[in-house]
């Protein structure tokens, strides 16, 4: 297989940050290298610049996305970041609001939407918010949201899922589906998926806005400084004032212009303008 050069690596990096925003220093060049090469190799191209010419043409047969998802797919699981549900539960027992708006921002394959759809459904039945509870994930991967949507999960990604609340709302595969849970019908209804570039103009606002909790966690890491802004500030317009938001809490400091109030690590209260 060939190498990757420095050229092609430059034009790849280029390729990704112009249409999509993502960025991707020097040292990243051997994880493009390492996410890229086996789908090159099955695709029986010769080398990474004939990959680039495919995914540069506007008729590349979904090749583009492909790569995309290659190269942002991380590792996710349910209940991920565990204090951000804890304060999510304690904040909606306080307030008893009688709808709650969710939008998981980066949805990847649904384990966040999900999550917190398990969360509002057992704080509807203890009476603590209202029946008007909905979630809106959305990504920019069409294969991880058609695998959302499917709502199967191998049983090791609910891992950190209590016994109970699992029997409540997850069906457990058996036969040739064993070792694999479906999220049960009533909350897949609530929770709706769509496709979304988050560094493009967000027009007419989204359904369901303006959202009481907003998600935005372990995405932005794949942005520069000032893709970064602009991504949180356009996000946050779909927050009301007073709106709970949610990055990854290893991402540091929020870079924004809107106001935000800091809560915990990786947690934050929009500030009413």
């Amino acid at each position: 297989m060939a190498t990757l050069s420095d050229r092609t690596f430059t034009q790849i990096a280029e390729l990704m940050h112009g249409s999509i925003g993502l960025s991707f220093a020097p040292s990243k060049k051997p994880l493009i290298s390492s996410r890229l090469a086996p789908r090159i190799q099955r695709l029986g191209l010769g080398s990474f610049e004939e990959y680039l010419q495919l995914i540069s043409t506007p008729d590349d047969g979904g090749e583009f996305q492909m790569a995309v998802d290659l190269l942002t797919t991380n590792e996710t699981y349910f209940f991920r970041e565990p204090a951000h549900f804890e304060l999510i539960e304690a904040e909606l027992a306080r307030e008893r609001p009688r709808r709650v708006a969710v939008w998981s921002a980066a949805s990847s394959f649904g384990d966040e939407a999900y999550s917190t759809a398990m969360l509002l459904a057992d704080l509807h039945q203890r009476g603590q918010i209202g029946s008007d509870w909905s979630i809106l994930g959305t990504d920019i991967s069409d294969r991880v949201l058609h695998s959302a949507s499917s709502a199967i999960y191998p049983a090791e990604r609910l891992r950190q899922v209590p016994p109970e609340r699992l029997k409540r709302h997850c069906l457990k595969g058996e036969g040739e589906s064993e070792g694999l849970v479906q999220i049960g019908p009533k909350l897949r209804e609530r929770v709706k998926f769509g496709q979304l570039n988050l560094c493009a103009a967000i027009e007419g606002g989204l359904p369901g806005a303006p959202f009481d909790i907003v998600f935005l966690r372990n995405v932005l890491i794949y942005f520069d400084p000032p893709t970064k802004r602009a991504v949180v500030d356009r996000v946050l317009t779909q927050l009301r004032p007073g709106g709970l938001f949610f990055i990854g809490t290893a991402e540091g400091r929020v870079p924004c212009d809107t106001p935000l109030q800091v809560l915990a690590p990786g947690a934050f209260r929009k500030v009413a303008g």
